[in-house]
């Protein structure tokens, strides 16, 4: 009797101390039991000092504070991010910040807790402006369509070229544009602008800056036959004046020069390349455009350009490659050109003179080409602000 009387006593005992706890637990509690955002800071361990007022969309934050245990949903803005039950404690929050973009921009961070609560902090999601990498060709005619490439094209969205006037958009996707090259549209940078910021392209549309290569007109020892300066039917469309074209079937290790010479034969153009490019080859790419009706899948054109004679075993632009009928920007940094010559024992330098210029088809394999060249250029990698 007195065993369950001891019994009932220490239960007594024990449900009176746990009414007791929970009793005063939101009191005891910081906040008084209320959740509270103390800050918001990134989670490298190292860096648990740097603080954010926003972040990038797809960063992993960590949210500090108290009472945060209950959290059931976080928005930012107006997209509800990832929530993962394992990363939510009482004292932090780890989420991700969604990468889809808000159509309503409130610089609000929101969570939702388990008994309908919400809690407010100020946080900007940094959308990023538009990063312009490149375009497919940077020679289009007015009319035709233009693939622009790099990311974070978010619409609604412009593109604007040089002579101010604007695109009209075709297809946007977040890391291509496909867009109608107006009337009007004059050689220079691009822009694109979204509610996020615009940004300039590097590059020129129909860059005409640096052209040491064009047949417009013809000059060079070799090889007028080439030139196309009316095109017919089957010809590739003209995106530049006159352009080179080779369709025949050149023998493996057979000598073809296809265009060039040397400064008094090319002429001013021979002078073209610029000087910071010969003593800063890094600074420059080479870039010109192709169009191949048959694969380019076979033997090597040879490229002289920014020499002081002729060097036969530089630089080699290799195959394959096959644009199946459209013209395309080739793009190589001048620095692997450059370095191609002092590979051979040949420094480049400048010469107010001008330079030497060739194109020369010399490899091993049989090529049946059909493949057309036009605006050879050295031009500035990244335009000076």
């Amino acid at each position: 009797m007195r065993k369950i009387y001891r019994s009932m006593l220490l239960f007594a005992v024990l449900a009176a101390l746990v009414g007791i706890n929970f009793s005063c637990s939101d009191d005891d509690a910081p906040n008084g039991g209320q959740p509270t955002i103390k800050y918001v800071r990134i989670t490298k361990p190292e860096s648990s000092d740097s603080l954010l007022t926003g972040a990038f969309q797809g960063n992993l934050i960590a949210i500090v504070g108290e009472n945060l245990e209950g959290a059931r949903e976080i928005w930012f803005n107006d997209q509800k991010a990832t929530l993962t039950p394992t990363y939510v404690t009482n004292k932090t929050i780890l989420v991700s910040v969604p990468s889809e973009v808000p159509a309503e921009i409130s610089n609000k961070l929101k969570i939702i807790f388990a008994d309908g609560q919400t809690l407010l902090h100020d946080f900007k999601v940094q959308i990023s402006e538009p990063d312009v990498a490149s375009m497919n060709c940077e020679y289009v005619p007015a009319g035709a369509v233009a693939t622009i490439r790099g990311n974070y094209f978010y619409e609604p969205l412009t593109v604007t070229f040089a002579g101010g006037v604007k695109g009209e958009l075709v297809l946007v996707e977040d890391d291509m544009i496909q867009v109608r090259i107006p009337e009007g549209a004059n050689p220079g940078q691009i822009t694109v602008k979204t509610n996020f910021g615009e940004t300039k392209s590097n590059f020129w549309f129909r860059d005409n800056r640096n052209i040491f290569l064009s047949s417009d007109p013809f000059t060079g020892w070799w090889n007028e036959k080439y030139v196309v300066k009316k095109p017919g039917e089957g010809d590739p469309v003209a995106i530049n004046g006159n352009y080179i074209r080779v369709k025949e079937t050149i023998a493996g290790w057979a000598w073809k020069e296809v265009a060039g010479g040397p400064p008094d034969a090319m002429g001013a153009i021979s002078k073209n390349v610029p000087d910071e490019a010969i003593l800063k080859p890094s600074d420059y790419n080479l870039k010109f455009e192709v169009n191949t009706l048959k694969p380019y899948n076979n033997n090597m054109l040879k490229i002289n350009v920014g020499l002081s004679d002729f060097l036969t075993d530089a630089y080699q632009w290799a195959p394959p490659i096959d644009t199946k009928g459209e013209w395309k920007t080739i793009v190589i940094p001048f620095e692997e050109i450059t370095g191609s010559y002092e590979k051979a024992g040949v420094k480049v330098a400048v010469n107010p003179n001008g330079y030497y210029t060739r194109l020369l088809f010399h490899g091993g394999g049989e090529l049946a080409a059909d493949i057309s060249l036009d605006n050879f250029r050295v031009v500035p990698k990244v335009l000076k602000k």
